[in-house]
């Protein structure tokens, strides 16, 4: 089969026909084999019941229903288990992705060897309260990602190497950053595509402002477990050392400062009567917690039943 098309949705009965038989126009003018996976995110309206009468319809309609609003991310990893496409696309349910962009993208993986290629909406039918967060967060994934090629790290419209998706795993809200989940696995040839962005015609967003914060919250997870995932205790070690170090050497000058006053016989005073005393002590007693977190992430480490899962392209 040549493509999977994958598409979550939640609450979208109004525009999956409109946006199946344009999916259906596209694939029969280019002569592909093809499948479409409706991903039903616990829809409360009859969303199920459109995919049901399209699935009776045509054999190329496949659905997924979960039982609640679990969240894109295991929409798109349940309907990533399911395809069976050479090249997988997926898109949102809005009609603001357009399925005339799919020939481009499937040529991209298939003829230029890309691994993964990410749509990029540069013109916006979007508020200024959506795309200025937008540009600031996309900013900040490009940093710290290292993927500098890509503006729009969240565009709903991308496609993949059947190999990608059967290798990374989508959980929580890291939909979000699939590029970079894809980077970390060892898919490293990433493309970008400019594509075009409809407006909404049906419904209304489903995504609010909590979205940006919870977007950092889970780059800052993504960051972290690429750096330190298998080795935490040289994040959690290394820290906790500087810092009981520190504490220790601000005892010892405490202390020192005291016994030289008194060989001198000038003033002084009890070492537990100065602040600085407390804050040397509270540094050493963090540090030893955060190097037994790193021991104790070690221990998690060393016996989780994936740590010798490795990314190996081919044998010979």
């Amino acid at each position: 089969m040549d493509i999977s098309v994958v598409i979550p949705l939640f609450n979208e009965e109004e525009s999956l026909p409109e946006l199946y038989n344009w999916i259906e126009r596209v694939m029969n003018e280019n002569g592909f084999s093809f499948e479409v996976i409706f991903v039903n995110d616990g829809s409360t309206d009859n969303s199920w019941k459109v995919i049901e009468n399209l699935s009776n319809q045509s054999e190329h309609v496949k659905g997924i229903k979960f039982r609640r609003n679990y969240g894109k991310s295991p929409a798109l990893y349940c309907g990533f288990k399911t395809a069976q496409g050479d090249v997988v696309i997926t898109m949102d349910a809005d009609l603001q992705d357009s399925p005339d962009e799919i020939p481009e993208l499937y040529r991209m993986i298939k003829e230029e060897g890309y691994d993964m290629v990410s749509g990029w909406k540069r013109k916006r039918f979007d508020p200024i309260s959506k795309t200025l967060p937008t540009k600031i967060f996309n900013a900040t994934a490009r940093r710290v990602s290292g993927i500098k090629n890509l503006h729009d790290f969240n565009c709903g419209l991308k496609s993949y190497r059947k190999e990608v998706v059967k290798n990374i795993e989508v959980y929580g809200e890291m939909h979000r950053y699939i590029p970079y989940l894809a980077k970390n696995a060892g898919f490293n040839k990433i493309g970008e595509k400019v594509v075009q962005h409809q407006a909404r015609k049906y419904g209304t967003t489903k995504f609010g402002v909590s979205r940006f914060v919870n977007g950092y919250l889970d780059l800052a997870t993504l960051w972290f477990l690429a750096r330190f995932g298998v080795k935490p205790m040289h994040f959690f070690g290394l820290l906790g050392s500087l810092m009981f170090v520190i504490g220790f050497i601000a005892v010892v000058i405490v202390g020192a400062s005291k016994l030289y006053a008194m060989s001198k016989g000038l003033p002084y005073r009890l070492v537990t009567d100065s602040p600085y005393f407390y804050l040397a002590l509270t540094s050493m007693i963090i540090g030893t917690q955060l190097f037994l977190a790193g021991f104790l992430g070690e221990l998690i480490s060393r016996n989780a039943t994936g740590r010798n899962d490795y990314q190996i392209e081919e044998t010979i």
